[in-house]
């Protein structure tokens, strides 16, 4: 039987990432997804922010162009609040190709990726797959979805809170569209979040998302209704690509680490509570995560496991999760205009600028890593 020094649960960008982190420190890492190919089952609109752009090496060439204007619509259509950035705010990646570069550094850093292998359980370091022989791991790292199945092999917290999410992706005709990002607050097609329309110049993403419960007719008739009047949005020259799946929005989970394991993405809640991105989050998680598990497995100290605290992140979020709360609680057109008009003044303007454009997205962790003992020796 195989044994390996951390086996990562998913492929995703949060997986890949930790997971060439940890093999560039010399561990024998692998990582195992039930996808036969990373194109497939993508469920992410993939938008990258100006902050993770500026911190993180996303290559140029996978993304799309950059983005500076946002509208905010109410339910009526009727004369959106437009900010405008005097920066590239947004640029949405080819996420099929995002994880394929992700894939190739974790396997050039030394990572073994197993895909076409679905994770079935854990018990004290045996991990049983479908698809492949079982291996034992000295630690597991759950990246995988908001409904993680390692989170609760090992005891840790699960996400509760979910909106639920689906857009369609096609291409558009060059040239016809200035880029921009509609975003139209209405509770009737998207009940506690929005519908939206990105459009880069060269694809449009055209999606809504809401709490399940309250999309009495499903979220994909929803989206099909809201499709055919979008604001912002163009005619197809090219395949639809439907995507779709939840989002978990209850904010960073407390207990995400114990002696056999820890969470990442989705799996860990790091997902923006108000804005529900979450790829800024996974990988500032990632990098946060990689030096605990190297920390931990190199000098054996169960406290070194503390310093990746949900909790401490929690704490961050309180003004968001405020917010989050409110968000929800706009459940009429009438109540989604008043909200709009509000955006209008220089405040509202203000608080949404800064929601859209700032860089508070999700806090920032690396400052602790340099408290870490991630340097000891091999034992």
């Amino acid at each position: 039987m195989q044994t390996v020094d951390v086996l990562v649960v998913g492929a995703g960008l949060a997986g890949l990432h930790t997971a060439r982190l940890l093999a560039r420190r010399e561990l024998n890492v692998m990582v195992v997804d039930r996808r036969r190919s990373l194109s497939t089952g993508i469920r992410t609109t993939g938008i990258f922010v100006r902050r993770t752009l500026d911190d993180f090496d996303v290559p140029d060439h996978l993304l799309g162009p950059g983005i500076r204007d946002v509208l905010l619509y109410p339910p009526s259509r009727r004369a959106p609040v437009r900010l405008t950035s005097d920066r590239d705010e947004y640029r949405v990646a080819d996420m099929a190709a995002v994880y394929e570069h992700a894939r190739r550094a974790a396997e050039s850093a030394g990572a073994r990726v197993l895909l076409g292998v679905r994770y079935v359980n854990a018990s004290r370091g045996l991990v049983r797959f479908e698809g492949a022989e079982p291996v034992t791991a000295r630690f597991i790292v759950g990246a995988d979805g908001a409904r993680s199945r390692v989170a609760r092999d090992l005891g840790l917290d699960v996400n509760r809170r979910f909106l639920v999410g689906a857009e369609i992706i096609h291409p558009i005709a060059p040239g016809t569209t200035t880029p921009a990002f509609h975003c139209v607050l209405d509770p009737r097609i998207a009940p506690g979040y929005l519908g939206w329309v990105i459009d880069d110049g060269r694809y449009a993403h055209v999606g809504v998302a809401g709490y399940p419960k309250a999309m009495r007719t499903g979220v994909r008739h929803l989206l099909d209704a809201f499709a055919a009047d979008a604001p912002g949005s163009t005619p197809p020259t090219g395949p639809v690509e439907r995507r779709g799946g939840p989002i978990p929005v209850g904010g960073v989970l407390r207990r995400l680490a114990c002696p056999d394991g820890l969470l990442l993405g989705d799996a860990a809640g790091a997902v923006s509570p108000l804005t529900a991105g979450g790829l800024d989050p996974c990988l500032r998680m990632s990098e946060l995560a990689a030096a605990v598990v190297n920390g931990y497995l190199r000098t054996g100290d169960p406290r070194v496991l503390s310093r990746y605290d949900g909790n401490a992140l929690r704490n961050r979020f309180r003004g968001r999760l405020l917010l989050r709360r409110a968000f929800a609680g706009i459940r009429s057109p009438a109540a989604a205009e008043a909200a709009v008009t509000a955006l209008r003044g220089r405040a509202g303007r203000a608080l949404a600028a800064r929601i859209l454009f700032g860089d508070g997205s999700f806090p920032e962790v690396n400052p602790r890593l340099a408290d870490l003992a991630i340097d000891h020796p091999h034992r």
